[in-house]
């Protein structure tokens, strides 16, 4: 008779036992997809071991000892399983069972947040402080206001018209030599153009006459006669530089016909100023104060206090700061008469 432990080694035992292991082993396993399932109660036991297969991971997730790549595996794997938990809450409801979307609670989906622009994938526990993630849930800065026209216009000075230029020195020597060259070439064009009005032929163009395009041409062959202030074109400056230059065409035109010496377009050329002058600190500082002395007169002294004080000032010889102004402008006015 033989024994149980030699009936256990048998083939067809061996073969039993290899069978009842796959098969609680097959019924112990999840399906892969949910419409694998045809039972409620496999189903709703099936969603409430993914509930709590995502609470241990949940809890797992909130040690921020474990590290960035376990944490983010961790994560991955939590967004996995609350996927396939609405997979199985949908093959329930179409099993015939409760609707767990709408009546059941979501306390672990509140422990995850979403980052904008993830489309349902949430960060839980310790990986909304990882690098990369933590940015996505900070708030954008505010950007800065915008400046208004008035507090622009507060820090136009004339420094940005550039009336200043001219202190360094620098743009005054550039300036002088440009203009000898120019008072040169002006020379050499009106003693051709007059003698070419004399010949009875039409005269060239001129410097004064030429274009633009002409002009870039003209200072690319020559980069020594190049203007100092070469700059992006601006339609502002072309329509007044235009204006002036057709102003100088007239006048050396005026000058050809009328007479030899060109004396009428050397006096323009020298007076011509490019800009307004402008007074400097002192001057605007003894203008106002000038101005506040005025104001001051009139507010505490009638004319007939004003009248004596000038005729006690006459009576001592003593000059004022206005009579000296009106007798230096009738100085000035016989000078130039």
């Amino acid at each position: 008779m033989a024994r149980n432990s030699e009936k256990a080694m048998t083939a067809l035992a061996r073969w039993r036992s290899v069978f009842v292991d796959k098969a609680h082993e097959k019924a112990r396993r999840r399906p892969y997809l949910a419409t694998e399932c045809n039972d409620l109660q496999e189903a709703i036991r099936w969603r409430r071991d993914i509930i709590k297969e995502i609470a241990f991971k949940v809890g797992q997730i909130q040690n921020p000892g474990l590290g960035e790549f376990k944490l983010r595996d961790l994560n991955d794997e939590i967004n996995k399983l609350f996927r396939e938990k609405s997979h199985w809450e949908d093959r329930i409801k179409e099993l015939g069972g409760p609707d767990y979307r709408k009546d059941a609670p979501r306390m672990l989906e509140r422990d995850g947040k979403e980052a904008p622009g993830c489309r349902g994938y949430r960060y839980f526990g310790a990986t909304r402080f990882l690098p990369g993630v933590r940015e996505l849930f900070e708030a954008d800065p505010t950007p800065p206001p915008r400046k208004t026209r008035g507090e622009l216009a507060k820090f136009i000075d004339v420094d940005y018209y550039g009336y200043r230029d001219e202190e360094d020195g620098i743009v005054l020597e550039q300036e002088a030599a440009r203009e000898a060259q120019l008072k040169v070439i002006l020379a050499k064009e009106r003693r051709n153009r007059l003698a070419t009005l004399a010949a009875g032929e039409r005269p060239s163009r001129g410097i004064l006459d030429a274009s633009d395009d002409e002009q870039e041409d003209r200072d690319a062959s020559d980069p020594a006669s190049s203007s100092i202030y070469r700059v992006e074109s601006n339609p502002a400056d072309d329509e007044i530089l235009g204006g002036d230059s057709s102003m100088a065409g007239s006048a050396v035109e005026s000058s050809a016909a009328g007479a030899a010496g060109g004396s009428y377009t050397d006096k323009m050329i020298a007076s011509y100023r490019a800009h307004v002058p402008v007074p400097s600190q002192k001057e605007i500082e003894a203008a106002l104060l000038e101005r506040k002395k005025a104001i001051l007169l009139n507010q505490y002294m009638t004319d007939d206090m004003i009248e004596r004080a000038r005729e006690t000032e006459a009576m001592l010889g003593v000059q004022t700061d206005e009579a000296e102004q009106d007798e230096e402008e009738e100085n000035d006015d016989e000078a130039n008469k």
